[in-house]
């Protein structure tokens, strides 16, 4: 089992998440983080740190979000991994509430 980055992270990007992972199994593209569903060897560090509740274990994703384990496997073999803290958008509190953001996923 893995854990997943879900359509909440989409214009957030928050990054609290990446400062626990003790295998720094984070990606980063332009709007989003996705986890490497290879390298996460299932800690549950980075769940509860993300402040809009993106990040899931893989067999507890809420409904609509299974397409994000694919994305989350593809994405992470195109993105870069992400050890530190980089600029969180600065519009990403405008959009922590919001749903069905999928359509702003910038690949």
């Amino acid at each position: 089992m893995t854990f997943v980055v879900t359509e909440s992270c989409i214009r957030c990007k928050y990054q609290d998440c990446i400062e626990v992972c003790p295998v720094d199994c984070f990606h980063v593209g332009p709007n989003m983080l996705v986890i490497n569903p290879d390298e996460c060897i299932d800690c549950t560090l980075c769940e509860p740190e993300c402040p809009v509740e993106a990040i899931y274990a893989e067999d507890e994703l809420p409904d609509g979000q299974e397409k994000f384990i694919e994305l989350n496997a593809e994405l992470s073999q195109i993105w870069p991994v992400i050890t530190e803290i980089s600029d969180v958008p600065e519009d990403a509190d405008d959009w922590k509430d919001k749903k069905d953001k999928i359509q702003y996923l910038e690949r």
